[in-house]
């Protein structure tokens, strides 16, 4: 959209009172230069809509509107359409409010299942939480209404999270950390960035050049309007210079003026002001052009997209012996115990939290579908919400006694409110104690128990998932996840979620576990690379269900892969037939190994996903491109990224551990040479194709002596190609003196 308002004429004050909030959630107007004001919201799930002088924590009530599953049930549906339809859902109930930009998505890793933010973040994986994020903020900004992707960056923790410095070395800084959000920038171009509360390598978000201009500005391309997480800001100046436009809520004149009298101080060049002045012009352009007055939405239809979406993003963990789905036709006896039937939990705490439209339950739901079995019901625990006054020794006496009479058991289980929320990380990934002695009474009389959990992060399941046969993780469902679920119960809907973390046997074997959350003000990310699933592979580790997994009420048989050269990427297409008894969708996913590569790389690393639904017996192929710049690794000698001459390696399956099929295809790169100086070792030197044959000249009479007593390979050989270059001049027995270094230096500097 152009920009239409005039900016040219406004003095230096009028300017820099626009680079802060009129209020909570709304900016500055300028009506003489046709700006008006941006309304904000949070709403990564749903459109919680305040009055202008509400708090965002949470504190203050919001108008109804429909709770969607969170990004951590979302993100496990592997569905772009669906994100893109609920964002779109989003954007309407948005321009219903009047709000011109919803704060979301979230899209940072989840480094430790511990973060009590996990809930509103897609994966532990950047190229899934990228291409969700992509749909996500396409499918808002379809409806004319701003994204806000966030939180940038590194917010991976929330213990001392508006202090803290995440320190992480370049290649997982860019490769894990900042990919997701490089992706969704290049292709879905969001309105703003929200940086988040943390340091990063020192510099609080907020205020870091390299962050916000030197990657986000100048090497992504970003043009939009970068505004602070609320209350964000630590010094506004730096922060405007640094590339961030927009301090949130309002800091009642204070910024402004410390702004106006940077510049007239000569401590701000004022061309840094002017582009601010001229993105949020730009923003509010955006908005008011996308404003749609009179826009309505139907609660009830958006109530049947929640519920499809929390169907899709259930993953049934574990079903020996088909205990799932249930008949209600055989008239058996079902007993329903544990309060989260009754009381669900389904969406997480604190900025997000949502006023849902209405909200169901599973044991209603449970109930309404149960046709000739008969339905008993016992709270078995007490939870935050729950008024139940019975001690927690009589409430698991009622329910083994209802389980004991019962052909089967759904037992629903999971983490309380307390447990998780933005504000704080969590201490441990156990269940309640309250809760894992009510399933060990109920397994000891009835062994036919499905579990079904509602959690915000993955909890620890390995101390009791061998002594139930059925499992269901149906994460945060969102205000129609009790339907939903019971849908799945019953086989109306064959459940399809997939896993985007892994789930530990342990705390102790998690990638951050002896760095999380970090002391005296630092977080160091000691796992680098290998976060998730790569950690886990890398070290051959046991796990309770790998990442990616998610079972079927039918199966499905890969046929055929096959793999072909595109525009410098690979086009992967997979035969996949059903064959088993039900329709279902399958997700199949691809992952990339690069043997041979110079550099450290993970054993895989998920490159593509695709889905297929198939009636029984039916087969169709599955299309995965993966780009070129999907192959590359970001190189810290020559801060780039690259992509590496090699044949590569595709495996495809259904999980990142239940891989059928692999190919392998060569991917070209261009020439690039490592750069050497002085500081390079030898070997470094003659791997290098001018310097190189450049150096053997001058050391081959002593390089064939010393080799004739250490061979090429042999230990002493590998010490002479560590040595530096710099060190050969202080050798007597090698005749190479400063002067020839000198001209080695300049005979590769002239390559």
């Amino acid at each position: 959209m152009t920009n239409t308002n005039n900016t040219a004429e406004l003095s230096l004050d009028q300017k820099a009172a626009l680079t802060s909030g009129a209020g909570w959630w709304d900016t500055v107007a300028c009506p003489e230069a046709g700006i008006p004001a941006v309304v904000m919201s949070d709403g990564p799930h749903g459109v919680r809509f305040q009055e202008a002088d509400a708090d965002h924590l949470g504190l203050s009530s919001s108008a109804p509107a429909t709770c969607f599953p969170p990004a951590v049930a979302l993100g496990s549906s592997w569905d772009r359409s669906l994100a893109h339809r609920v964002a779109a859902a989003l954007g309407r109930e948005a321009q219903s409010f009047g709000v011109n930009v919803l704060l979301g998505p979230g899209i940072n890793i989840k480094r430790s299942p511990l973060c009590g933010r996990n809930f509103e973040y897609f994966s532990e994986d950047p190229l899934l939480s990228g291409e969700l994020g992509v749909a996500w903020v396409n499918g808002l900004q379809s409806q004319g209404v701003g994204a806000s992707l966030k939180h940038f960056a590194a917010n991976n923790q929330e213990t001392d999270r508006l202090t803290v410095s995440a320190d992480i070395a370049a290649r997982p800084l860019q490769e894990i950390y900042l990919r997701a959000f490089r992706r969704v920038v290049r292709e879905a171009k969001p309105w703003t960035v929200m940086c988040s509360y943390n340091r990063v390598n020192g510099v609080y978000a907020s205020q870091n050049p390299w962050l916000l201009t030197d990657v986000l500005r100048d090497d992504w391309g970003y043009d939009g309007v970068v505004v602070s997480d609320w209350g964000a800001v630590v010094d506004r100046v730096k922060g405007l210079a640094a590339g961030m436009d927009l301090e949130m809520p309002t800091s009642s004149g204070n910024g402004p003026a410390q702004v106006a009298a940077a510049v007239r101080a000569g401590a701000l060049d004022e061309a840094a002001l002017d582009r601010s002045v001229a993105r949020l012009a730009d923003l509010a352009a955006k908005s008011g052009g996308g404003a749609r007055p009179g826009t309505t939405f139907d609660p009830a239809v958006h109530h049947a997209l929640a519920r499809e979406a929390a169907l899709r993003s259930a993953v049934l963990l574990k079903n020996d012996g088909a205990l799932l789905p249930l008949d209600p036709a055989t008239g058996g006896k079902i007993a329903v115990l544990g309060e989260f039937a009754r009381t669900p939990r389904y969406q997480g705490a604190g900025s997000s939290k949502v006023n849902p439209t209405r909200l169901d339950n599973a044991l209603d739901a449970i109930t309404a579908m149960a046709g000739n079995a008969g339905i008993s019901f016992a709270p078995g625990f007490t939870v935050d919400d729950a008024a139940e006054s019975t001690s927690d020794s009589a409430l698991r006496e009622q329910a083994v006694a209802l389980a004991a009479a019962a052909d089967v058991v759904l037992l629903f289980l999971g983490l309380p409110a307390s447990y998780e929320s933005e504000g704080f990380d969590r201490e441990h990934i156990d269940l309640p104690k309250e809760q894992t002695e009510l399933l060990d009474a109920v397994v000891a009389v009835n062994p036919n128990v499905a579990v079904v959990l509602a959690n915000g992060a993955v909890v620890g399941v390995s101390g009791w998932a061998h002594k139930v046969p059925a499992i269901l993780e149906g994460w945060l469902g969102g205000q129609a996840g009790g339907s939903a679920t019971a849908d799945l119960l019953f086989g109306i809907a064959n459940p399809s979620g997939r896993l985007t973390e892994t789930m530990p046997l342990r705390l102790e074997d998690t990638p951050a576990y002896l760095d999380f959350p970090g002391e005296a003000g630092h977080v160091t990310y000691g796992e680098g690379l290998f976060v998730g699933y790569r950690h886990y592979d890398a070290r051959a580790m046991e796990v309770s269900f790998p990442f990616g997994h998610g079972l079927s009420y039918t199966s499905f048989e890969y046929l055929d892969l096959r793999i072909e050269a595109t525009d410098g990427g690979a086009r992967l297409t997979v035969a996949v037939r059903n064959s088993g008894g039900r329709a279902g969708r399958e997700v199949v996913q691809a992952y990339l190994q690069a043997p041979g590569s110079r550099v450290q790389r993970a054993e895989r690393e998920l490159k593509g996903f695709g889905s297929i639904e198939l009636q029984p017996g039916e087969t169709g192929v599955v299309v995965i491109t993966v780009p070129r710049d999907d192959f590359a690794f970001y190189d810290t000698t020559v801060q780039a990224w690259l992509v590496e001459d090699l044949e590569y390696r595709f495996q495809v399956g259904a999980s990142s551990r239940d891989l059928r099929l692999d190919a392998s295809i060569r991917i070209h790169s261009e020439d690039y040479i490592a750069p050497v100086d002085k500081e390079s070792n030898i070997g470094q030197w003659l791997s290098h194709p001018v310097g190189g044959p450049a150096l053997l000249r001058l050391i081959e009479p002593v390089l064939a002596t010393y080799r004739a007593g250490a061979p090429e390979g042999s230990p002493r050989d590998k010490m002479l190609m560590g040595t530096r270059l710099g060190q050969l001049a202080q050798f007597p027995i090698i005749p190479v003196t400063e002067a020839d270094l000198d001209a080695l230096m300049d005979l590769v500097s002239e390559s």
